[in-house]
């Protein structure tokens, strides 16, 4: 799994992107029309924003890219409708083969995590003497 920059702005760093796993930006959009259904590009960006606590902010000129890309896979779909504000929007939705994409960006990153979990919690005397 190799490093690629998404348009995440973290904390106070605001003026620089931050690398993160690539794969990242469609566990967070996935996961994000799976709990709270049917949403436009802003308001997925806003909300993946709210639950972060503004840790993460989505650059707009990331997020739609990426979402033409996992329409393309079959991931979600997408329709014409009214945002609140009553002006025409796309809304996304994740489907079925999403869902089963969502799972599978679960499992791996819960796998990265605990891996990289273990590296932050061994004792590195446990390998001072090498074996014989």
């Amino acid at each position: 799994m190799g490093y690629a920059s998404v348009g995440y702005l973290m904390g106070s760093q605001r003026e620089s992107k931050a690398d993160v796993l690539q794969g990242t930006l469609i566990l967070l959009v996935l996961r994000t029309l799976d709990a709270l259904g049917p949403l436009h590009g802003y308001g997925i960006a806003r909300r993946i924003e709210q639950i972060s606590n503004d840790l993460l902010q989505l650059n707009q000129g990331t997020l739609y890219p990426a979402l033409l890309r996992m329409e393309q896979e079959g991931w979600i779909s997408s329709k014409w409708g009214a945002s609140e504000k009553n002006r025409k929007a796309r809304f996304y939705s994740i489907t079925a083969a999403g869902r089963k994409r969502l799972a599978k960006e679960t499992q791996d990153w819960r796998k990265m995590s605990s891996t990289i979990e273990r590296f932050l919690g061994f004792d590195p005397g446990a390998f001072a003497e090498e074996p014989e």
